[in-house]
């Protein structure tokens, strides 16, 4: 794939419109958890646990995309990911037991890994210039965030007109049309280094994994998928039950916000919005700044944001304060943490690489959404979730303190 000079390419303006779309089918699942509850009578758990199956069998896909990519071809793996999504979404929308909407979205996970970060960042990184790679990374990160903000209320404005069924054919529609947008993602060679282009998939792997700094970043990429699913899962219903009451003469009334229940998805709105700034100007930062430490400043500033957050009564004015600097810090680690194995272990499997990664990423997703459910059920609070988020935050900050940024074939080239 020929690098451009140019920010804006074919390839960055078509990766950036499969992101979205896939984002913004993906991010509206939680909309459906109560026309569904309340269509079978099913416990709010059941399809709790097919979203975080769904997250995990997204982590579990990652590689294996990103390795089928790197064979095939990036636009079979697009196309072959956009098909399991759609079958996912059809078969769903008759399914009628939890069970088979939890085995369904292995699917709807699978299809997610086809058309989402793996993929579609390896393109996006291959085809820009080195002095563009952060940025183009972070602004087609970014248009997964605005995704996040266009498909949960797009979702609301359908049920307003049909069924929950009849919305799932709909996105089962919708993202068959990432399809065209392939013919812009030129299939040429990606550049690569002479070493690399002599090396197997399976010796740059076998590097990684003997290498301490991947290993770190594979560990540290956990707490961002432990912190963000909990926070997309429960946060609405936190803010619900213990944050203040708004006050009658507030701006928020003004805004409509009468009730804390709005104010919950009002937050995840805030979240997103500041999302799409936080990526883009993480992928600047990026250009300029080590990584590495770009990275730990991410996770110090979640820790002491989640951290503040508990240790004070929640107000409205507290709840907006937290999303927007949350928010910014949202997936602003996306672009750094796949620029920085770009950087690390070369362009040429970057997609394999950053989707064992990112799989780590989507286990902690599993976990904060799973453990978010069942530590409140125990203790009849989210406190004890809250703080295991804040500590897996800290030790994110510091695992990637030791990591070494120097691309690996020039360590070993350097002299002992």
């Amino acid at each position: 794939m020929r690098q451009s000079s140019n920010l804006f390419t074919p390839v960055l303006i078509a990766g950036c419109f499969i992101l979205m779309t896939g984002f913004a089918i993906r991010a509206s699942f939680g909309v459906f958890q109560i026309p569904i509850a309340e269509e079978f009578g099913w416990l709010r758990s059941e399809f709790s646990l097919a979203i975080a199956i769904q997250n995990l069998a997204w982590g579990v896909g990652q590689p294996i995309f990103g390795a089928f990519a790197e064979k095939f071809g990036e636009r079979r793996a697009i196309i072959l990911g956009a098909v399991l999504y759609s079958i996912g979404l059809i078969m769903s929308s008759y399914a009628v037991t939890p069970e088979s909407h939890q085995l369904l979205e292995i699917l709807v996970g699978f299809g997610i890994a086809g058309t989402g970060f793996g993929v579609i960042l390896a393109i996006v990184g291959r085809a820009a210039s080195e002095e563009n790679r952060s940025m183009a990374l972070g602004i087609a990160t970014a248009a997964g965030s605005a995704g996040q903000i266009i498909g949960p209320p797009a979702a609301v404005f359908l049920l307003e007109y049909m069924n929950w069924s009849s919305v799932f054919l709909v996105f089962a529609g919708v993202i068959l049309l990432v399809l065209f947008a392939l013919p812009f993602l030129r299939a040429e060679q990606p550049m690569a280094t002479r070493a690399e282009l002599h090396e197997s998939m399976g010796a740059v792997l076998k590097k990684a994994f003997y290498d301490p700094s991947y290993c770190m970043i594979f560990l540290g990429f956990f707490s961002c998928g432990f912190q963000l699913a909990f926070v997309t899962a429960h946060f609405p219903a936190y803010i619900t039950e213990v944050c203040a009451a708004i006050a009658p003469d507030s701006m928020m009334r003004s805004l409509g916000i009468s009730s804390t229940s709005a104010l919950g998805a009002f937050a995840i709105a805030i979240i997103g919005a500041a999302n799409v700034i936080g990526t883009v100007v993480a992928g600047a930062l990026g250009k300029h700044f080590a990584k590495k430490y770009l990275l730990v400043w991410i996770y110090v500033g979640r820790t002491v944001a989640s951290a503040a957050f508990i240790l004070y009564p929640m107000t409205p004015t507290s709840v907006v304060l937290f999303s927007i600097v949350m928010g910014a810090l949202w997936l602003a680690t996306v672009p750094l943490t796949s620029g920085l194995v770009a950087h690390i272990y070369g362009l040429r499997y970057m997609g394999t690489l950053y989707g064992i990664v990112f799989f780590s990423h989507q286990l902690g997703s599993f976990m904060g959404v799973w453990l978010g459910g069942t530590l409140y059920d125990q203790f009849g609070s989210y406190d004890a979730v809250w703080w295991v988020g804040v500590g897996v935050g800290a030790f994110s900050a510091i695992i990637h303190l030791p990591v070494k940024e120097k691309p690996i074939h020039e360590r070993a080239l350097a002299p002992a």
